[in-house]
């Protein structure tokens, strides 16, 4: 079929995606086709997942539908299989295992990252990631779940084992969780009678092989966090790895065993399988990209956010770093930079210096470096959630009604069952996807494990 206009195809709908395609439909309009392809119908917020693990805000709060805020983008459900470079043309899986393949003119590769693996024995087994809604379902359940099975069990030994929570990587998402986890079991633990007889108290370990928490982050809100945590009960171990992961628990590089039916495993990212598999000079399996965001040698194809090692011309020699931050940024400029390829505009090298950071600590503790301004406590935590609220591409009501009511009544704890451990595996490609009974994806199926 001949086309009248030329289509850009936008693979993924995170932070970049989701900028790219805004931005080309604002700049563009109807001179273009935009086809935006993703396994999902929504944008998800990333920041705000740990609150949906502890039950703050309910999962719909942190989606935001893609047709509703994209309106002049046509979306095709699907997972990104392969891309024909040579044909311009991108094959991919549909939602019922249907193959598809999308001609482009133009492609923006925006696939985002997975959780990152390490050679540990049993990790892949027994822990589970955080990079999707799916897996703070589950986080949540499971959560619950031991708490209710720790207050009735009449063993210490195993009230204690499932009363005990270990959070491995103490960046941005480990440190949030763990924050927000302690403050939940605490809750749960209030509202149980049976825990009055217990004798144990909810345990939360988060573990690190960095010197300190937020290793990434200023040493000031590293520390800010880091007393936070400790204050709340958190047990905080830096230095310290995970040599292996059982079923009964974990055993870490100090020797020590550390009973415990849940592991969160938080070590930080890795580019998604596809970007490698393109055939073109990856970076630490990231696409290798200009400061325009274009694939060098691919005029047609451009790359942003964390499938792409952006140069970062603020650090002469260095990448931008795998943040949402940069992310949103460079879809941005990425989509007005494929414009401008079309002749619409003028293209722009991608500069950005960091802002500054937020930590959303739980209840009214946060730390904060607005413009490099230090922040904590009550201040830091209005200034954090205020940013969350402005960055957000929607349902900003409906969240501060969520926070709002979190304040002046309790969470519901209910185990909602909807996600089984089985149908969240550490190891994938699709975090965003829950697996299903003889579904297929790009990694490997995963055998129930009860």
């Amino acid at each position: 079929m001949t086309r009248n206009r030329p289509r850009i195809v936008v693979v993924g709908a995170g932070f970049a995606g989701h900028q790219a395609a805004k931005t080309l439909s604002r700049q563009l309009r109807d001179n273009a086709e935009i086809v935006l392809l993703n396994p999902t119908d929504y944008f998800l917020y990333l920041p705000l997942l740990p609150q949906v693990a502890a039950g703050i805000l309910e999962p719909r709060r942190v989606t935001v539908s893609l047709p509703g805020t994209l309106p002049r983008v046509r979306l095709v459900l699907g997972e990104a299989d392969r891309v024909d470079l040579a044909a311009r043309r991108v094959h991919y899986t549909g939602p019922e295992d249907d193959k598809g393949e999308l001609e482009y003119d133009r492609l923006v590769l925006a696939v985002g990252s997975v959780n990152k693996l390490l050679p540990v024995p049993g990790v892949a087994e027994h822990a589970h990631g955080f990079r999707g809604l799916p897996e703070a379902l589950y986080l949540r359940d499971h959560v619950t779940r031991q708490i209710e099975l720790a207050a009735a069990t009449g063993d210490p030994d195993e009230c204690a084992a499932r009363c005990t929570f270990v959070v491995v990587g103490a960046g941005y998402t480990g440190t949030e969780v763990a924050a927000q986890g302690k403050m939940f079991t605490d809750a749960l633990v209030r509202r149980q009678r049976a825990w009055r007889h217990a004798g144990h108290k909810p345990r939360w370990l988060l573990l690190d092989i960095a010197p300190r928490v937020l290793p990434e982050l200023d040493r000031r809100l590293s520390r800010t966090a880091d007393t936070v945590l400790r204050g709340r009960g958190v047990d905080v171990r830096t230095g310290t790895s995970v040599k292996e992961a059982t079923r009964e628990g974990v055993l870490l590089d100090d020797g020590e065993f550390v009973d415990t039916r849940t592991v969160v495993w938080c070590v930080g990212v890795r580019p998604d399988p596809l970007v490698s598999e393109v055939g073109l000079p990856v970076e630490r399996g990231r696409l290798l990209v200009e400061p325009t965001l274009n694939v060098p040698g691919h005029p047609e194809v451009f790359a942003c956010g964390d499938a792409a090692a952006v140069p970062d011309l603020t650090r002469p020699g260095e990448f931008t770093p795998m943040t949402a931050q940069h992310a949103a940024r460079q879809g941005k400029v990425a989509g007005r930079n494929v414009a401008a390829s079309l002749g619409y505009g003028e293209q722009q090298r991608y500069k950005h210096n960091d802002l500054g950071f937020v930590v959303d600590l739980g209840g009214v503790k946060a730390a904060a470096n607005p413009l490099g301004v230090h922040l904590s406590g009550p201040v830091a935590g209005a200034v954090t959630r205020g940013y969350h609220l402005a960055a957000m591409p929607g349902n900003r009501i409906r969240v501060a009604a969520d926070w709002l009511l979190d304040a002046v009544l309790p969470r519901q704890a209910v185990q909602l069952g909807l996600v089984r451990s089985w149908s969240v595996p550490l190891d994938t490609a699709s975090p965003e996807l829950a697996r299903v009974p003889g579904g297929r994806g790009r990694a490997e199926q995963s055998e129930p494990d009860g």
